[in-house]
């Protein structure tokens, strides 16, 4: 087998190459937000990906869309989970 055939066969998928980006809908004073946010912090630290947070007072459509949901974890724009985050389904989704 040569080199280049043993190379292709071991690179990773497109898919997984792409970057990864958390993003924590949440509101002011709200202690599940902050609960949240500590565990999304964590996790992103600890594998080097990006996370950013929304208010949710702030935009409209994620008012909508969210309002009974919040906190709100989006991976990659797609609902990860809300309420509760559990640091262990969200480093198994980011892995």
């Amino acid at each position: 087998m040569s080199p280049l055939f043993r190379r292709s066969e071991s690179s990773a998928s497109p898919e997984s190459q792409q970057p990864r980006l958390v993003t924590l809908i949440r509101k002011p004073g709200c202690h599940l937000c902050d609960d949240a946010q500590g565990v999304v912090e964590k996790v992103c630290a600890d594998l080097g990906v990006p996370w950013e947070q929304k208010d949710i007072t702030q935009d409209e459509e994620l008012h909508r869309q969210y309002w009974e949901q919040i906190p709100v974890v989006l991976i990659d724009g797609a609902q990860h989970t809300f309420w509760r985050v559990n640091e262990e389904r969200l480093r198994k989704a980011l892995t």
